[in-house]
């Protein structure tokens, strides 16, 4: 997927999913897949989701801009239902996050290996204005990265979300965060998560290894 330049970019028009930045910029359609249950963490979580389906959004549309400082995701699925509430235990909000390597052969499907770590930013339903964002070197072992890094903003309207993720190229921090630069080819991962379905942590839809992402090239400034 290209991520389209487009110069002076303003965070809150960004984060607008109905915005105008948004008319143009061009998309894709990502296929997702439950995770396998074999990959879940905890032997409680394998042995009680055997039977259950995980991964409930099929498809997720992407486009992405950015302004050679900021980059911003959007994201658009089909959902009946608007989960923005965490309660007992079978009550989970929507969420979406990016999915970044941030060493060269890092493994998008194991979160990770040891030494090649990756890089998440997302969006919750009940954190709507906020985003977090994550580091992980393997399953189970995702930690979060300090600072307001990431922020994000949905809109469920007419059975679909639609949700911006944006975050600056490069951020200052010890942890192994993805940097990124105008003319960069790397990758990127998507994952869904249906609150309805009690999805949340590693039980969510997923698009599996990294796919291509290429950042354009802010274009030579005429003489």
């Amino acid at each position: 997927m290209k991520v389209q330049y487009v110069p002076g970019i303003d965070v809150e028009a960004a984060l607008d999913p109905d915005g105008a930045l948004w008319s143009s910029a061009a998309s894709e359609t990502v296929k997702l897949l439950g995770t396998p249950v074999g990959l879940q963490p905890t032997e409680a979580i394998r042995s009680s989701w055997m039977t259950k389906k995980i991964g409930m959004v099929e498809n997720v549309a992407v486009s992405a801009v950015h302004d050679g400082a900021l980059v911003a995701f959007r994201l658009e699925w089909a959902d009946p239902t608007e989960n923005r509430v965490v309660g007992d235990t079978t009550a989970f909000p929507d969420a979406a996050g990016i999915l970044l390597p941030a060493a060269t052969g890092a493994p998008a499907t194991t979160m990770g290996a040891p030494n090649l770590a990756v890089n998440a930013w997302y969006w919750r339903a009940d954190e709507d204005g906020g985003g977090r964002q994550v580091v992980a070197e393997g399953l189970g072992t995702t930690r979060p990265v300090e600072g307001e890094h990431v922020k994000g903003r949905g809109v469920w309207r007419d059975g679909h979300w639609r949700v911006v993720i944006t975050r600056a190229l490069k951020v200052e921090t010890a942890e192994p965060v993805a940097q990124l630069s105008p003319d960069q080819v790397t990758g990127y991962a998507v994952a869904i998560w249906e609150g309805s379905n009690g999805e949340r942590a590693g039980l969510k839809a997923f698009s599996g290894e990294f796919i291509e992402l290429s950042l354009a090239n802010p274009p030579m400034a005429r003489r």
